[in-house]
Formats: C-alpha cells, structure tokens, sequence
C-alpha cells in the first residue's frame, strides 16, 4: 500500500471518529440534561438557580456529582440502630419546645452521623456528604442544607423570636423528610416520600390527647399550634 493511500485512510478514519464524537455529543445532550432533571428534580432547579440560570453549569456540575458518588452502595442499618436514631430524633423534637435552637442543631449531628453511618461521606467533609446525598435522595436533600444552615446561623444565638422558631420550626420538619429515608428500609422509603410530597408535615393537637397512640416516626410531638413554640 502506498503512503498516499495510507494517509488517506488515516484521514478518513480521523474524519469518521470526528463526526462520531458530534453525533454522540449531540445526542448526549438533550437526554442528558432530560435525565439529570427527571433524577434531582428540585436539586436541578436549585442548582440552575445558583448558575444564574446557566442550565449547561448547572448540568455540568450534576453530572460531576454522579461521577463521584453515583457508584455508592447505602450500608444497611441494623433494626437496633434504627431504633437509637429514632428515640434521638423524638427527643430532639421534643427538646423544640423549650430550646428549638438546641433542637435544630442536634437534627443537623443526627443527619450526618446516620448519612456516614449509610456509607456517605464523613459529617465533616459537610459540602462532600451533601453532594453525595443530593445524588442519591435528591428530593430531600434541602431539609439537611436548611436545618444545616440554620444550626449554624443559630449557634450561640438566643431563643425567643417568633419568626426564628417558626424557621427552625420549618427546618425540622424538612429534615425529617431525609432523616425517615435514611432510616426506612428500601421497602418502606416510597411511602415515606409520598408522605413528604403530600405534605403531612406535624402531629395535630388530636394525635397528643391523653391516652391516644403517637407513632414516634412521622409525627412532630410539638404539633402545629405554633402557641406550643417559645416565643411565640
């Protein structure tokens, strides 16, 4: 074979690897930011948000959190462990009627202890474990980043202020939505969303009367009367 016909070969091949490359590219493109948005749901817009609502940013970093924490595997959680959890998070919730800021911070330590525990990042690699949460239950994800902030806003800070409880208020709740996932067995986690989705947030005044039974998981012992929040 000739060397004409040899460099003609390479350049047909090079030419046939080019346009290749920009049909994937294309045909990656559209599905690709459709697959990101179906998986993160509210993620994804929260995310194109802090772009300045530049979608292909927004895109580009979402696909980089698949790449990193995609191929993690939960760890079970024993029934003994799930349990400690539970009794911790009914006694932070609790603990919101007299001192909602110590509250708030103890939900913001339960949720990174019990997302370490499940195999994700360590609690004080913070922005690491929310990442690595947001791929695998990002429709919940927020109520950690809320309750997080405001733990973190709060510390050393005074209770007392209505529109501060009435936030913690909010950010308890939202973290319960995460911390009942990353408790539940597989089985059990569609309900727990569905639940979250239609809204059944806080326990009424019917679920604390005497002698009536509160399931511990699912409800907020300090019901939605906000008159039972101090300061209000």
């Amino acid at each position: 074979m000739s060397t004409g016909m040899i460099i003609a070969l390479i350049v047909i091949v090079a030419a046939v690897v080019v346009v290749a490359a920009v049909l994937m590219k294309r045909a990656k493109g559209p599905h690709g930011g459709r697959d990101l948005k179906r998986r993160f749901g509210p993620e994804y817009d929260r995310t194109v948000a802090r772009h300045d609502g530049d979608a292909k940013a927004a895109e580009r970093e979402l696909t980089e959190r698949v790449e990193r924490h995609g191929s993690l595997r939960e760890r079970p959680l024993d029934a003994s462990r799930r349990e400690q959890y539970e009794a911790r998070w009914t006694a932070a919730q609790e603990r919101f009627v007299d001192a909602p800021r110590e509250a708030v911070a103890e939900a913001d330590r339960l949720i990174a202890e019990l997302a370490a525990e499940r195999g994700f990042p360590d609690g004080g690699q913070y922005e690491e474990q929310l990442a690595a949460l947001s791929v695998h239950h990002a429709h919940h994800v927020h109520g950690y980043r809320h309750v997080h902030r405001v733990a973190r806003v709060g510390a050393g800070g005074q209770d007392g202020d209505r529109s501060d409880t009435e936030e913690m208020r909010e950010a308890m709740v939202e973290a319960r939505a995460l911390f009942e996932e990353l408790t539940s067995s597989t089985r059990h986690r569609g309900a727990s969303a569905g639940r979250a989705e239609r809204g059944d947030e806080v326990a009424t005044d019917g679920d604390m009367r005497a002698g009536g039974h509160q399931e511990n998981r699912g409800h907020l012992p300090w019901a939605v009367n906000r008159r039972h929040a101090k300061g209000s």
